[in-house]
This record gives structure tokens, sequence and C-alpha cells, in this order.
């Protein structure tokens, strides 16, 4: 048997590196740990709009909620269609007056005499008070948004009146600043404040002071801006960060609906940048047009898995429009505050103004030592698929230490953000088909040993069924330890707060899920002919060359097709997002894992990759073909890969992604040793 050899110089690195990223898993455990607070968040016209509904008073409604849990209500810039529907300003078209007057539908004197005077110009609105601090809000940004050279005010017959050149749609929904008597209201009430401007036209240095200015004194828990831009884009950003900084404000950076990074704003990540990313929180909202398709339940267990899996720290709650049976609605939203409340409660959460993440960036040194150790780790694979750099120790060394430094350089001078991505790349795909690889030279040494003895009849024949599932179960946890060494390094190449708030992201996941598969196939061809088991050492590319050349029967064809398509279908429904949808089946299965498990084990682990795992030792153990091992050598790739693939997704809090993986391991291998026990059971009566 021809032995590959595993460089101990390499393997001291990888120790080194492996030590160097546990380090920094550790200190990003604890700057997860210590960001636990949550700011539950009411729209306050949702508010509004319950206590109109069930004909209550605000204040009475308010005090409900926040008895329910709520902790800051959200405010948007006021906008005339609503102030003119809920009696607290009146806009009237130029047009609309004139055509009353015609018609002898105008009966005030006073404002007959005003048209006659002249005074009143169809394509002008005109406005005037319902409620007076409403109105002096609605004047005052009426001058910031449109400038004085737009309006005039005038009086008829001792009330003041606005007229504004725009056009009447247009201005009806035209943002008008934060409008001081809702800020009033919920400051009175005890709520803390989510201010959701938006962005001028053409935005000025006064029109930003006016935002500041507006919310000063008032309990501001964070900024979201309303709209495609943050306030003071693209010319005044660093007033309004310096605003921000002055205030010790709090950005709201809204997930998208993708659960993949932000909803775009122009100017949000220099602002997140200019402020500091340890003043940034992330925000996310159920779809308004998804809510009513949610079952209560699904929609409360979504916030714990949103808050705990993606460090969203702003739940901002919309209300369900249509009662539980037997209940008001005002009821039956109280019991959804509550109980949303009550399971973030459970996860181990705080509630306040929303949590953020320290400043945290790992040592550099630390950060050099984990791309170093992933530079060994790529040397090392190189040397157990190709004997001739097998055998040549010196190269293995002198061919790492250049790539080394070359990596290690842009580390230590703090930049190499590529090479960080590269290496998680690399951790992702490497690791765990190293930890496949030592099983396969395991499995050969004690294949060979076994021959040596004259004993391959005996076990094949007498290994009992308890032999096969504990060594293969054992198997299985020691291999899931080895590729948790990716998972550790992976995290060690990319933990910073950038990737925590995910305005950095790791790219290329499916290809981490693909690439393990080639690398493992490539070594289990340098050690195992799968074409024709009695000739021994032949070369992987002669044997897919030999493979490529055999004629295929249409029962094979088909087969193939199969594997194929749920190839396909795996790779599609991998990474950040699902390029197909779940099956109502598999969303089941998943809330029941999701209530079992402290963190749901992923289901092509638990019920694929390492069930295959075990089946695949016991087939070596067993003598089995070598074209049954390698497809089930592939699918237990499969789950390695993807347990480490788990970290990648940086937002997650790391313990929760380690104990994902675990998770997985312990059921994976419940469900491998029961097939292991079924074929030894139908291997028997077909003896029989």
């Amino acid at each position: 048997m021809k032995k590959f050899t595993y460089n101990r110089t390499l393997l001291i690195v990888i120790a080194i590196g492996l030590f160097a990223a546990l380090i920094i898993a550790g200190q990003r455990f604890f700057v997860e740990s210590n960001n636990m607070q949550v700011d539950m968040v009411l729209d306050y016209q949702n508010a509004v709009e319950l206590a109109e509904r069930e004909g209550l008073e605000l204040d009475d409604v308010l005090q409900q909620v926040k008895a329910a849990g709520i902790t800051s209500l959200a405010v948007y810039d006021s906008k005339l269609e609503r102030l003119n529907a809920q009696g607290k300003v009146f806009a009237i078209a130029g047009s609309e007056i004139l055509s009353n007057y015609q018609s002898g539908t105008l009966n005030n004197d006073l404002w007959r005499q005003t048209i006659e005077f002249g005074h009143i110009t169809s394509g002008r609105v005109y406005i005037i008070a319902g409620e007076l601090e409403s109105y002096y809000d609605t004047k005052e940004a009426l001058f910031q948004r449109l400038g004085e050279e737009r309006i005039k005010v005038f009086s008829v017959g001792g009330i003041e009146v606005i007229e504004v050149k725009a056009k009447y749609s247009d201005l009806m929904k035209m943002p008008l600043g934060m409008p001081r008597d809702e800020m009033n209201k919920a400051r009175a009430a005890g709520f803390n404040i989510l201010a959701r401007p938006m962005n001028f036209t053409n935005c000025s240095a006064a029109n930003v002071q006016f935002f500041f200015d507006r919310i000063e004194n008032y309990p501001i828990s964070a900024v979201a801006f309303d709209g495609p831009e943050v306030l003071g884009a693209s010319n005044y950003l660093d007033l309004t960060a310096d605003n921000m900084i002055r205030r010790k404000l709090t950005l709201g950076v809204i997930e998208h609906f993708t659960q993949l990074q932000f909803y775009p704003q122009t100017g949000m990540y220099y602002l997140a940048q200019k402020i500091g990313e340890d003043h940034v929180a992330r925000l996310y909202a159920i779809i308004k047009d998804e809510q009513p398709k949610l079952e209560m339940s699904t929609a409360i267990n979504r916030w714990s898995t949103t808050d705990r899996e993606r460090n969203i720290r702003i739940n901002l709650l919309r209300i369900y429009e249509k009662p539980l049976p037997e209940m008001t609605l005002l009821e039956t939203n109280l019991k959804y505050f509550r109980e949303v409340r009550a399971v973030l409660e459970r996860d181990g959460f705080t509630f306040g103004k929303a949590g953020t993440f320290e400043n945290y960036y790992p040592n550099i040194i630390l950060r050099a030592l984990v791309i170093i150790g992933t530079v060994a780790a790529g040397v090392l694979y190189l040397s157990l698929i190709s004997r001739r750099i097998n055998r040549n120790r010196k190269f293995q060394l002198q061919l790492f230490a250049v790539l080394a430094i070359l990596a290690a350089i842009p580390i230590l001078i703090g930049s190499g953000g590529k090479i960080r991505l590269f290496a998680a790349f690399i951790s992702a795909s490497l690791f765990p088909a190293l930890a496949i690889i030592w099983q396969l030279d395991l499995l050969r040494v004690i294949q060979y040993k076994v021959r040596l003895q004259n004993r391959a009849a005996r076990l094949k024949e007498n290994l009992s069924t308890f032999q096969l599932v504990w060594t293969s179960a054992f198997a299985l946890i020691i291999t899931g330890i080895l590729s948790l060494t990716g998972a550790a390094y992976l995290s060690g190449a990319l933990s910073d707060v950038s990737y925590f708030l995910e305005f950095e992201i790791f790219r290329g996941i499916k290809l981490t899920f693909i690439l393990p598969l080639i690398l493992v196939a490539i070594a289990f061809l340098q050690r195992f002919n799968i074409v024709d088991e009695l000739r021994k050492s032949v070369p992987a590319t002669q044997q897919i060359k030999e493979i490529l050349d055999k004629s295929v029967s249409v029962k094979m064809l088909l087969a193939l097709i199969v594997v194929a398509g749920a190839f396909v279908i795996l790779i599609a429904r991998s990474g950040h997002t699902s390029g197909m949808p779940v099956s109502g089946f598999e969303i089941k299965i998943r809330a029941l894992l999701e209530q079992i498990f402290y963190a749901r084990p992923r289901s092509k682990e638990i019920f694929f990759g390492h069930p295959a795992f075990m089946l695949a030792f016991a087939a070596f153990l067993k003598r089995f073909p070598k074209s049954i091992c390698f497809a089930l050598v592939m699918a237990a790739t499969i789950g390695q890969g993807s347990m480490v693939e788990t970290f990648a997704h940086m937002r997650t809090p790391i313990f929760m992604s380690f104990m994902r993986g675990i998770d997985g391991l312990i059921p994976g291998a419940i469900i491998g040793a029961v097939l292991i026990i079924f074929l030894q059971f139908c291997s028997r009566q077909l003896k029989k």
C-alpha cells in the first residue's frame, strides 16, 4: 500500500492557527453576549388606528400597549393628507375654493371677498389651522421644504392662511418633518421614539439642522431613515453624522426582505462609518403583505429566530388588522405583543434602547496566524493528492513559506480584506475535505492490516451490528470535530463588527458546497480504484477517463439525471438566499426541530450527510464495492461541509452556529445507526 504521510510541521502550524482562531472565537462570543438588548417598536399610527377602531382614548391604548411590552413608538414625518384626515390642518386646492364660489356653495362672506379681491388662485393650495401645534409645525416645515419664494402668508378675517405654490396631489404626500404632537404624546406615555425622517429634495445644511432641532429634548431610541436616502445625502452627510455623534444617536439599518444585508439607502454605509459601527443596530419588520397570511404563533416564533440568529435589535412590529375569535382587535394585538416579548425574554433578551456591538476588530497578529494556518492547510492538501509533493517535504515547506509571507503581509499592515475573504473560503472548503481524507487514510490502514493478517473474510462476515454502529458513530463525531476546525478558521478570518452587522458578507457560499466534493473526489480516486478494484494505484485522471469511456444504459442515465437534479436542488437552496421554495411539510419539520433543539440543525446534515457518513464507514468495514463507498463518501462530505458553511453566516452568533452543528451530529448519528441496523437485518434475511 502506498501511504500518504502528513507533514508534522504543517500540522503544528495549523494547530497554532487554530489556537489563534479559538482566541478570536472567545472574544467574539463575549462581544455577542454583551449585545442582548432589543427595542420593541410599534408605529405610532398603528396605536392611533387601534384606538379609533375600538372607540377608545389614545392615551388608554398607549398605556395598554406599553404594559404589553412595547418600548418605543416609531414616528414618521407628518403629511398633509394625514393631517387633513385627522382635522389637525385643512389643505384646500384653490380650484376647489373657486368652484365653491362659482356654484354658490361658499357662504363665508370673508372668503367671498378674498376671492373677489383676486387673492385666490386656482393653481395654489391654501392651508388653515385645525390644531395650532400641528399648523405651526406644518408652516415651519413648508418653509424648509419649499423656500420662502413659494410660500405666502395672509389672513382672512383674522385667521392665518398659508398659500403654497404647488400641485395639490404632490403637496398632500410631501413629508413635513417629525410631528411634535405625536412625539409629545409618546414621551408623556413613557415611550422612547424611533425617528423615521425622510431626506429633503436638494437637501441643504439648514434642512439637516431642522430635523435635529425638531427632535431635541425627545427620548430618541434610534434613527431609521425612511425612503431611498438617508438625511443629508449626498452633500451633507458629514453634518448628519456630526449631529448624531453629538447626541449619541443609534442608526437603525433596515434588513432587506431577502434577509440579506439592507434596503439600499444612499449614504447609509458612509454614515455608518462616520458615526462608528458601534452605534448601528439592525432593524427588521415582517413584510406588510405577508403578516396577514401568518398565524400569530408563526410570527411570534419568527421574532425569536430573527433576533437570535440575525442580530436584529430593533423589532418593528405591525398590528394584526383582524381580531382572533372571541377577542377584540386590541386584545388580539396586545396578546401578540406580550407573547413576542415573553419568547424573547425566555431567549435571554432584555428590553429598552437597541443594543449595539462594541467596535470589535481582533488583534492583527492573531488574524495573521489564522491566515498562515490556512496556507498550511492548503499545502497539506496538495501533499495528500500528489505523491510527488508528498515525498518532497522540502518543497512543501518552501511553498508554505512563500505563500504564508505573501498572505500575512497585507494583514500585518492593517488591510487584506480580500485575503481574509479568500482564507475564509479556503477554510470552509478545505477543512471538511481534510477531515474526510484523514478518515479515508485511516480506513486504508485498517483494511491493509486486516488483509496482512488474512482476516478479511472474518471481518466481512463476523463484524457485529453493534461494532458497526459504534465505530461509525465514533468516526462521525471525530470527523465532525475536525471539520469544525474549519469553522474556527473561517470565523477567525472574518470576525469583526462589519461582518456581525452584515455591512460585509461572506461571498461564495454556494461554491463552498461544491468545492469540498471536488477536493474529496480527487483524494478518493488517488487512493482507491472505483473502476476496477483488482488494479491498484491507478491515477485519478486515468480513472476519470475510463469512467467517461464506459457505455451507459438508459436505466443508469435516468439514475444520473435524478442524482444531478437532486444536487441542483441542494445547491439552489443553499446560501444566504434560497433559489427554491420550501414545502409546507418541511416548514413543519423545521418548526419541530426548532422546538426540540437549541438551534435547528440543517436538514442536509441531520437527514442526509451524517447518516451517509455512517453508512460509508460501515460500507468500508464490510468491504462493499468502492463505487458504492465513493457515492456515500460524497454524500457524507456534503454534511461535513454544511457544518462549516453554517459559520459563514457571520451575523449569527458563534455559539448558535456551534450548537447547530452539534445538534445535527447526534440525531444524524442516530438516524445513521437505524439505517445500519435496518440494512444488517435485510442482509441477514436475504441470506436466509
